[in-house]
């Protein structure tokens, strides 16, 4: 295989795990691939310079990858990453025209960066490189190498969803966005639907020839390959947790706190695509319903805080905070508090202690690329007494673990009612129901692991034709 270069927003280093493993898998499958390959990690470092150089800082771990980093201005940190990734474009991908900043400014910076990017990262390109680029901060940033004179094969990888045509046309300069993205040699989707609806974009706005069967986007004279590539979870990795003294006593200390009550948990970034609010309304309307089971389920959601300096991330918090006081207020007695909101991040190690503790775990974001913690959560359980798991049926992950019906229950977050039906269902559903369930998730997990995902996108690139 050819010497891999990986350019992301940010370089993550693999004892800079997330909160959920998630971020940490992700590392751990990037670094390994580029053991194995040979090459760089190159991104933003994270911090902020007075003047923008273009000085590349290199370390080299003890692995033998190479990470290398540039610093940014705050113009550009404000306008590019605060600017039109996080208040532009995140929200657009995730459905929420309504909370879309359209700035020119962000643009104007979003485009800038991109441009010193490839120009620091250009003298690191060698002629037999392939290069890997991740996520939607870095969408022209293929355009912008090719007019340097790159020729590599060049792939990129989109975490997020891909909106609907009808919604991404809001965006302005919409189709010089996707024109620049079809300088790539393949473009990655988390699943079929974001494929088809970057496809259906392709053909129906730009005129483009799109083959729906290969994936292939013919356009001016240049075709580039679109594809699903559905991420997982380090399984190996992330279950070797559950052998540690810290997961253990993180397992008993919730499992004593509860008291003999059923423990529900999500783990979730403090983000409003997560749809929390929502969730704790369909808590609300579970102990409206059943008001006498306000002893038997303990709800506990962490949320460590993320992007606290955008706006619509501290009204989130707010949001969260009052509503969890509500139903506390309405619910709790002496003995009993049904909410626990903890605004905190926690280890893997003791993440996956929570997970095996919890017998009912609630992901339901409005919308989401993936969602590795609901891929976790089924890791982290027991077979022989597994937990039900409670999944947006817009979550990316939907696809992978409905199971034809016999895996996740699968719900419409926006629907209080319909998660309170499912809480109370997965309260009382069956021993030999919950195995079968989880039994038919776990095989989906184990095999479409983050290092398959890797190869499998790796491999492709390597087969196509630059």
């Amino acid at each position: 295989m050819p010497r891999l270069v990986v350019i992301s927003n940010r370089v993550a280093v693999p004892k800079a795990r997330g909160v959920a493993g998630a971020q940490g898998g992700l590392a751990g499958a990037l670094n390994s691939a580029l053991k194995a390959n040979g090459g760089i990690w190159f991104g933003w470092s994270g911090q902020e310079t007075d003047k923008f150089t273009g000085s590349v800082n290199y370390v080299r771990s003890a692995e033998g990858v190479t990470t290398a980093t540039i610093d940014l201005e705050k113009q550009d940190i404000d306008e590019y990453y605060n600017g039109y990734a996080n208040s532009t474009l995140w929200p657009l991908f995730h459905y929420r025209i309504d909370l879309a900043r359209y700035e020119r400014e962000f643009a104007k910076g979003y485009e800038r960066v991109n441009e010193r990017i490839a120009e620091s990262v250009l003298p690191l390109i060698e002629p037999d490189d392939q290069v890997w680029v991740h996520d939607y901060h870095m969408l022209p940033l293929a355009e912008r190498l090719r007019s340097m004179g790159i020729k590599n094969r060049i792939g990129f990888f989109l975490h997020t969803p891909w909106p609907p045509t009808n919604l991404f046309v809001s965006l302005p300069y919409h189709e010089r966005l996707v024109r620049a993205m079809l300088h790539y040699d393949l473009l990655g989707f988390q699943n079929n639907t974001w494929l088809e609806s970057f496809l259906h974009y392709c053909g129906k706005e730009l005129g483009a020839q799109v083959d729906h069967e290969t994936g292939a986007i013919t356009f001016e004279g240049r075709t580039t390959y679109a594809r699903a590539y559905p991420i997982g979870i380090d399984f190996d990795f992330f279950t070797s947790k559950g052998d540690t003294g810290e997961a253990r006593q993180a397992q008993q200390r919730l499992l004593s706190s509860t008291r003999r009550r059923t423990a529900m948990i999500g783990v979730d970034r403090l983000d409003y695509s997560k749809g929390l609010p929502e969730r704790l309304d369909g808590i609300s309307r579970f102990f409206d319903r059943y008001p006498e089971r306000v002893r038997d389920l303990v709800f506990i959601q962490i949320a460590p805080p993320s992007r606290e300096d955008i706006g619509s991330y501290q009204d989130i918090r707010a949001t969260l905070e009052q509503k969890a006081g509500q139903i506390n207020g309405a619910r709790s007695d002496v003995d009993v508090v049904p909410v626990r909101y903890v605004n905190k991040g926690y280890s893997q190690e003791e993440i996956f202690g929570f997970y095996r503790a919890a017998k009912i775990g609630l992901v339901t974001p409005l919308r989401d690329g993936m969602n590795l913690v609901a891929k976790e959560y089924i890791a982290a359980q027991d077979p022989e007494d597994p937990g039900v798991l409670i999944l947006s049926r817009f979550a990316g992950a939907a696809q992978q673990l409905d199971c034809d019906g016999e895996g996740a229950l699968l719900i419409n977050p926006h629907s209080s009612d319909d998660l309170a039906h499912n809480i109370a269902k997965a309260l009382d559903m069956p021993l030999e129901e919950r195995k079968m369930r989880h039994q038919n998730q776990l095989k989906s997990v184990r095999e479409e692991n983050i290092e398959r995902w890797t190869d499998n996108f790796v491999s492709d690139l390597a087969s196509l034709a630059s």
